[in-house]
């Protein structure tokens, strides 16, 4: 008998034991950390994507931690990581409230601090292996402030301010931008290379 059915066959006594969808590499993802992170969305975006969408997302986060440790990119400090849970833990309004829909949930304190931890260090990735090749030019932001940021702002009939006011928030829109294309692109490639064995269906 193989020892991933062993894997999916009931220990008297005992729950099921987890089931395995994917292996990057070395990593194993598994059924409950695909459902832990669809309540983590909940918890931050207030709906989860689909299953199969939050093991693509498992997966691409484990070569990033992968790839991050290669290339020497630091964990978040622990400071960091307090601040933005207690960022997120504010927008309940108490933490009495908060700790209520932690429960609803079924999430603790750490699988929390654990995925808040895990999108510090992509922002951290991203930005020390792609935003160093963005160049924003000027013809670029006057491109985006007159053909993207006018037409919003007069839609909504909100004020328009002059370019120079607005000037370094449009660099970094862009930036982030390009920065984002970049790592798709090299995510797509990254998921060409890397071994990624799919075991089961996700949904």
């Amino acid at each position: 008998m193989s020892a991933l059915l062993l894997l999916a066959l009931p220990v008297e006594g005992q729950q099921t034991v987890d089931r395995v969808l994917a292996r990057v590499g070395d990593v194993i993802i598994t059924r409950s950390e695909v459902d832990e992170l669809g309540r983590f969305q909940q918890l931050v975006d207030g709906r989860s994507q689909s299953a199969s969408t939050r093991l693509r997302e498992l997966i691409e986060q484990a070569i990033v931690a992968h790839e991050a440790a290669l290339a020497g990119v630091s964990a978040p400090a622990p400071a960091k990581v307090e601040q933005v849970y207690r960022q997120l833990a504010s927008r309940f309004g108490s933490a009495a409230a908060f700790a209520r829909r932690l429960a609803e949930l079924g999430l603790s304190d750490r699988q929390v601090r654990w995925y808040l931890q895990r999108s510090l260090l992509l922002d951290s990735f991203l930005e020390q292996r792609f935003r160093p090749e963005v160049v924003v030019t000027d013809s670029q932001i006057e491109q985006y402030y007159r053909q993207e940021l006018l037409p919003e702002l007069q839609r909504r009939g909100l004020p328009v301010p002059p370019l120079a006011q607005v000037e370094d928030q449009i660099r970094e829109v862009l930036i982030q931008r390009a920065v984002n294309r970049r790592f798709a692109a090299w995510m797509a490639e990254m998921r060409a290379e890397v071994k990624i064995e799919w075991v089961g269906a996700a949904e």
